[in-house]
């Protein structure tokens, strides 16, 4: 009797590892900076992908009839465009069925190509430069503005709202950087601004006495730095030491919660104005406020810019493995093309022929007193 019985829990212990077995794993690769001097920012969106999968788990998902488990395969490219393209090919290796990232421009634009080449889809939640969904790939999806819409706002907003007359130019020649500059300045022509000067330096630059002395001398009323905040902070601080008291402008690389602590205190109330590409009001505030609430609670950590843009690019990604019954990239890469009116806690989610969101919408804030202060959404 006792043999019997050892029988029957063998039997039941081999079919429940064998539903174990049975359950199909997706793996969801995700790269950012994680070392360096913007690794606050890496690390920030690998906390939201974390979130994303760990949530989904939870649920419990189903694709194609069977329940799944995700997998999150977390690389970093320190920001460089060669370390990113060494961390894409192991993904690609790795057999992931989708890729969230990659944070910069710079390391986003050259991975796209190894992803497009295997045929697997990538959502990058903060590279903002418009040759990445222009390059002709099928696999390549942002969700948030690229630098011509950010750009050419700020540019704009520098004129008619800052009433800068004249305005310096800065950029770290990175794709990012150069890119948002570029924008920025035809903004700031097109709305009859003049620009006085354009000056570059680089990502890794701690030293800018030089471009800010040529650039005092032009007596600019503004100056924009296309680049991150690790560079934008020392920045500020030599701007301090140097007496230039312009207004100090910047795309979504420099709106972040460090900038002060990187600037070490030396920013005055409003003179930093910068552009967050996303931003939600109305009902939707809501569901942002929530989530960085519930964020703030599993990580002990706040938000700090895009990591609420990798969650909704991961859940983007699951749902259109959802509806298309299958995780394998090559079925859900036309459904994911596709997307039209998610509701996620940036916003609505639609991406066009590009695989740009559509109808993107950016956040204008400033700093008083230390802390980011919103001043509008704009799209």
């Amino acid at each position: 009797m006792q043999f019997k019985m050892n029988l029957i829990v063998g039997a039941a212990a081999l079919a429940l590892a064998g539903t174990a077995l049975a359950q199909e794993v997706v793996r969801i690769g995700h790269v950012g900076p994680t070392s360096g001097g913007i690794a606050h920012l890496g690390k920030d969106n690998e906390l939201g992908a974390r979130m994303a999968v760990d949530e989904l788990n939870a649920k419990g998902v189903t694709i194609g009839g069977k329940k799944v488990k995700f997998e999150l395969l977390a690389e970093d490219d320190a920001g460089d465009p060669k370390q990113g393209t060494a961390a894409a090919q192991k993904l690609v290796d790795s057999k992931v069925n989708g890729v969230v990232g990659h944070l910069n421009s710079g390391t986003t634009i050259p991975a796209s190509k190894i992803y497009s080449d295997a045929g697997i889809p990538q959502i990058s939640p903060s590279a903002t430069n418009p040759r990445y969904t222009r390059q002709g790939f099928k696999t390549t999806f942002r969700t948030v503005a690229d630098d011509v819409h950010l750009g050419g706002t700020l540019g704009r907003y520098a004129v008619s709202q800052l009433k800068g007359a004249t305005i310096a130019v800065i950029d770290d020649r990175t794709a990012y950087g150069q890119g948002v500059a570029d924008e920025f300045e035809k903004g700031v022509k097109g709305a009859g601004g003049k620009v006085v000067g354009r000056e570059f330096t680089n990502d890794k630059a701690t030293d800018f006495t030089a471009i800010l002395t040529s650039i005092k001398a032009k007596k600019p009323d503004i100056i924009f730095y296309g680049g991150m905040d690790a560079v934008a902070g020392p920045m500020l601080r030599q701007m301090k030491s140097l007496g230039i008291t312009a207004k100090f402008m910047g795309g979504d690389g420099i709106c972040t919660g460090e900038l002060p602590k990187l600037a070490a205190g030396t920013i005055t109330d409003s003179q930093v104005i910068c552009a967050e590409a996303g931003g939600v009001e109305g009902e939707q505030k809501k569901a942002m406020d929530d989530f960085k609430a519930t964020f703030k609670k599993k990580f002990n950590a706040d938000v700090q810019i895009y990591a609420p843009y990798v969650y909704d690019s991961v859940n983007v990604m699951v749902a259109a493995m959802v509806k298309a019954g299958s995780a394998d990239p090559a079925k859900y890469l036309p459904v994911l093309a596709k997307t039209e009116g998610f509701k996620g806690v940036t916003g609505t989610i639609s991406f066009d022929n590009k695989g740009d969101i559509k109808n993107g919408a950016l956040t204008l804030y400033t700093y008083k007193a230390g802390q980011r202060e919103q001043l509008a959404v704009v799209r």
